[in-house]
């Protein structure tokens, strides 16, 4: 099949799980034989307006972020030329939509109408602008309010304008019925994978810390996320200095880049932590398996919006055991898995109280530990393989494909 993906990420650089998703679907696909297209708006990581990344085509067009306004027009009008253009030479048979801007730009064109389309749902747009924009909204709330609700018609429009909607999550489900009225059997649940061959155990947890390097001797809790509020990062920090009088080697490490990061310095200092949480900055897509492979545990702290968490069944196929909030998509895994590693509740207090619970049980049970090391990378190589996600999702496409 010829397959367009319209998107607003890139896969030229992995920084989140909405960008590893579409590499990993986009570069599978190719390699069973699909011609692939992405067409997604031009960041300033790009350097080029096409980009042919192993024999998958990013298209990539201007926009003008000055203001909401000059965003939403430029997006709209130079999307709709470049998809013009490229169609002009290629006839696809399916469009799948992974984020709203792109997706709203070609579905307002009528030459769309008779090709199948299918929306990729991560997480709602509006919901996402919201909380990560809500401490600016005080400075203009008109164009606020106008950023939330333009972004909720647009998804919704789009969403209508499809044959199939994927989610990674019951989560993402529940939300896609609930707030924009979208039919249950219209969406189908595909949960996110895993490259098993990437992420997979070390034999030596004490060699993967002097590569990095880490301190050999500590109790190692990892977070990676973007430093934005709905992530909890800051009651993850409150929670260390509850804990660093009980568990004397205690470290964590917080990688990851984001508007959060002055305030968690700050409340870092405030807690007299420095010696024992380390904001490590950007992890490359390079040192994240050594990452995953040298905690002792990997903490998911997140308050909102946790749709899958790919981090969560990338840490359990390199054998580290996650301890996560009930939000989201986490509550969905860990459930599944072993429900003791779930957390009460988003506080400091629940978290530090079930760290400690499991530092016992690290520091007194070693064989088991291991053991449990073991079965969550084959819990995961069970349920979230990206093989059995591309099988699903190559039946989805071929079955839309011919529905008439």
């Amino acid at each position: 099949m010829n397959i367009l993906f319209a998107v607003d990420v890139s896969i030229r650089k992995v920084l989140g799980g909405a960008e590893r998703v579409l590499h990993e679907q986009t570069a599978r696909l190719s390699e069973r034989g699909h011609k692939i297209h992405i067409i997604t708006r031009k960041l300033p990581i790009h350097s080029s307006s096409y980009e042919n990344i192993k024999n998958v085509h990013e298209w990539r067009y201007d926009v003008n972020e000055r203001n909401s306004l000059t965003f939403i027009v430029s997006t709209v009008l130079n999307c709709q030329k470049l998809y013009k253009k490229i169609s002009q030479k290629i006839s696809f048979d399916l469009i799948n939509f992974h984020q709203p801007f792109s997706a709203f730009a070609i579905n307002l064109l009528r030459n769309t109408k008779k090709i199948k389309k299918i929306y990729t749902c991560h997480s709602l747009a509006f919901e996402e602008y919201k909380i990560r924009s809500l401490k600016r909204s005080f400075l203009n709330r008109p164009i606020f309010y106008f950023n939330i609700l333009f972004r909720r018609i647009m998804e919704k429009f789009s969403l209508s304008k499809c044959e199939k909607v994927i989610v990674l999550s019951k989560f993402t489900q529940d939300k896609l019925i609930n707030k924009h009225s979208i039919p249950k059997e219209k969406i189908y649940i595909i949960p996110g994978g895993v490259d098993l061959d990437r992420f997979r155990p070390s034999p030596n947890k004490i060699n993967m810390r002097k590569k990095l390097p880490i301190p050999a001797d500590k109790f190692v809790l990892l977070t990676i996320r973007n430093l934005v509020s709905r992530m909890g990062l800051e009651n993850l920090v409150k929670a260390m200095a509850l804990l660093k009088n009980r568990i004397n080697n205690i470290y964590l490490i917080i990688g990851g880049e984001g508007i959060l990061k002055k305030k968690l310095q700050e409340l870092i200092k405030e807690l007299n932590l420095e010696s024992s949480v380390n904001l490590c900055g950007f992890v490359s897509e390079d040192h994240l398996p050594l990452y995953y492979q040298m905690a002792d545990f990997f903490i998911l702290p997140t308050v909102a919006l946790e749709g899958f968490g790919l981090i969560t069944v990338e840490a359990m196929a390199c054998g580290t055991p996650i301890l996560g909030t009930p939000v989201g998509g986490t509550k969905e895994i860990l459930g599944k898995f072993n429900s003791s590693f779930l957390f009460k509740d988003t506080s400091p207090e629940s978290i530090a109280e079930l760290i400690l619970d499991k530092y016992k049980y690290y520091k007194d049970k070693p064989d088991e530990y291991k053991q449990l090391s073991q079965e969550c990378r084959s819990f995961v190589e069970k349920n979230y393989s990206w093989e059995r996600n591309i099988s699903e999702i190559e039946a989805l496409f071929a079955q839309v494909k011919k529905e008439k």
